[in-house]
């Protein structure tokens, strides 16, 4: 039977007009962006057009649009930059992905020390940690623009405004917002941000890291003289393109997409509570992402929950991961005082733009028998 989707923040399906524009591009444009006849020129100016997309979609300028592989190796480029920089303290969130808190364990063997900053109980960064936090080698300050779990909304724009006078780069892993929330380097002020194009529509396989000043940036990848020195290896144009569209159509119906999924997130909300009153939701309710849901049901366990509804042709992720049967608590929600039981009974919920009201109902009647005793 075909499965309703409700993992957006897992990854979306692509755009029609992303996964046309990438066929044909396959096709017809198979040169190297590096060689200099037609063909490679054709490659070059098809990756230029989707770094001015991206640009633009977040008020860049072309210049500071690094492509990569994922949003995942933007964010290892930024924190791995550190080993060459005196200053080799960073300060993270307790709540950030795997993608910054793995890392940062890896860069403690090589010199590179980290301080976590504690999150309330709704998922927002304590400020008031930042600066007892800070040290006189404090060289980076990385903390997600949203969280994957929860969707709580961090004050970037704050963060920074409070460091300024330290001189302090920050950067942050922005791989949940685009589409979602309006994105604006100048706003924001950070020095760096990551994007990965399969969570707005586009492909997997592709990211992009912002630099504001690319001498502040050193090369993960080392070989050829790709972007700028600073991201070796031979382009994946058809990916590039696709990311540069996606990021346009994300800008462009920005409103409109996160409309639907507010209107989705409310229905669901409302008719959830008449089937379970004693549900917990996570998050901050001022300061997340629209369609993102986070919630508890006391009681339950999350795996057999999340296995009856993937029965029942409904795909929906557990704030905890399960390996080998066995449900681990979720770092985030433990970073946020939940406590196990309700730990290893939520699920996340995550909208997307193809989802109707009759899938919200589909889902709530799916739920409603799956809480059956």
């Amino acid at each position: 039977c075909p499965m309703l989707y409700f993992d957006h923040s897992a990854t979306t399906p692509l755009r029609s007009e992303v996964k046309e524009l990438m066929q044909s591009i396959n096709e017809a444009y198979y040169g190297n962006p590096s060689s200099i006849y037609a063909l490679g020129r054709k490659a070059r100016s098809i990756i230029e057009t989707a770094r001015k997309q991206v640009a633009n979609a977040i008020g860049a300028s072309s210049d500071q649009i690094l492509f990569t592989s994922s949003g995942t190796e933007a964010n290892n480029q930024v924190l791995w930059t550190l080993i060459f920089s005196s200053k080799k303290h960073v300060i993270a969130s307790a709540i950030e992905h795997p993608a910054i808190l793995k890392v940062l364990n890896n860069l403690g063997p090589l010199g590179v020390s980290h301080t976590l900053l504690p999150v309330n109980n709704s998922g927002i960064v304590n400020l008031s940690a930042l600066v007892p936090a800070l040290q006189k080698d404090t060289g980076l300050i990385s903390i997600m623009l949203a969280n994957n779990e929860v969707g709580s909304i961090q004050p970037i724009e704050e963060i920074v405004r409070i460091v300024g006078q330290y001189n302090i780069p920050v950067h942050t892993d922005a791989v949940q917002t685009l589409g979602k929330i309006p994105i604006d380097i100048n706003s924001l002020g950070v020095d760096f941000l990551s994007l990965s194009a399969h969570k707005f529509y586009g492909p997997k396989g592709v990211g992009v890291l912002f630099v504001k000043d690319k001498k502040k940036i050193k090369s993960l990848m080392i070989g050829g003289s790709q972007e700028s020195g600073l991201r070796a290896g031979t382009e994946n144009v058809a990916g590039i393109a696709g990311l540069g569209l996606a990021a346009k159509l994300a800008k462009d119906k920005l409103s409109s997409h996160s409309e639907h999924l507010k209107k989705l997130e409310t229905i669901f909300r409302k008719k959830l509570g008449k089937i379970n009153p004693n549900l917990v939701f996570h998050g901050d309710h001022h300061h997340c992402l629209p369609g993102l849901i986070s919630l508890s049901f006391p009681g339950q366990k999350a795996d057999i929950l999340m296995a009856k509804l993937d029965r029942y042709g409904l795909a929906v992720s557990s704030g905890s991961a399960c390996s080998a049967g066995t449900v681990t608590p979720s770092a985030v929600l433990k970073a946020m005082n939940v406590d196990d039981s309700l730990n290893t009974a939520t699920l996340r919920i995550s909208f997307g733009t193809g989802n109707t009201r009759d899938d919200v109902e589909e889902l709530l009647s799916g739920l409603k028998k799956a809480l059956k005793p």
